[in-house]
């Protein structure tokens, strides 16, 4: 069980997390109730991620996986406001969506701003190296603490051919490590790692002084961080090899369901202990 007594998760116990070699967790989260179990199970990060728009709103490639793309900044401002009003001690971190910060660094700055100043997000992840480090700078700058996102880039699922491990390719590899180093001298204060070969993660994982964050990116990553719906099993058709079912929610739902429904067919419930005299 979680210490009640621990002080409430910042940005910088990351870094210091990582200078310890202490190893941490990250989960998705999308509402209050979630937020809340999740927070008091000691889970020091929740990320309000954009991957709402497959595990809450339903939106599918064609190819039938997790769709991004749809998702709007007003989706997340009320996703991520319900995951604040839930957890207390964890940092909560929200990603931005599509579109909200890679065309200008005025609207960029505005969609983090209302993330943290609406939702109560402590910071904001965006996608990409190259160009979008100016825009980490820019948020940095102003007071907007970032977490970079590299490799599988859901939001470039069509750049990418579709939702394909990145950096197998020696060029591929030497970019990616260029971009995490640009990430740290944008101000990032961690990575997320997504969807590349253990070696490479583990490469970048020791260059930088940011903490990585490994989601299929094998051991070597400072922290590991999951979709909280995939973690349990309540994911609806296949998941990715690296996903570990912690639970299966999915089918004890499915059971529990089914006994409800029986249980009113046949004229059990309500009963005299669950009725009002």
């Amino acid at each position: 069980m979680a210490d009640p007594t621990r002080k409430p998760v910042q940005v910088t116990d990351l870094v210091r997390w990582k200078r310890d070699g202490s190893r941490f967790a990250m989960l998705t989260a999308y509402d209050y109730t979630t937020a809340a179990l999740l927070d008091r199970a000691g889970v020091p990060v929740l990320l309000v991620g954009d991957s709402l728009g497959g595990t809450m709103l339903g939106h599918q490639l064609r190819d039938g996986g997790p769709d991004t793309l749809p998702v709007t900044l007003e989706d997340m401002l009320r996703h991520a406001a319900a995951v604040a009003r839930g957890a207390r001690r964890a940092l909560l971190v929200a990603d931005l969506p599509f579109l909200s910060y890679q065309v200008g660094l005025d609207q960029a700055t505005l969609a983090a701003g209302r993330l943290i100043k609406e939702a109560g997000m402590q910071a904001v992840k965006l996608e990409g190296g190259g160009a979008m480090l100016e825009v980490v700078s820019h948020l940095v700058e102003r007071g907007i603490p970032v977490m970079g996102h590299l490799g599988l880039t859901p939001q470039s699922v069509h750049a990418m051919g579709g939702l394909r491990v990145q950096g197998r390719e020696p060029l591929a590899a030497e970019r990616l490590l260029a971009d995490a180093r640009g990430l740290q001298g944008a101000g990032a204060f961690a990575v997320v790692l997504e969807g590349m070969p253990a070696k490479l993660a583990g490469e970048i994982t020791r260059a930088v002084d940011i903490p990585t964050i490994g989601i299929g990116a094998g051991l070597d990553c400072d922290g590991q961080v999951l979709v909280v719906h995939d973690m349990l099993g309540l994911t609806i058709g296949p998941t990715a090899k690296f996903v570990r079912r912690f639970a299966e929610l999915g089918e004890a739902t499915v059971a529990a369901a089914v006994a409800f429904r029986e249980a009113v067919e046949r004229g059990e419930y309500p009963d005299p202990e669950h009725s009002y005299a």
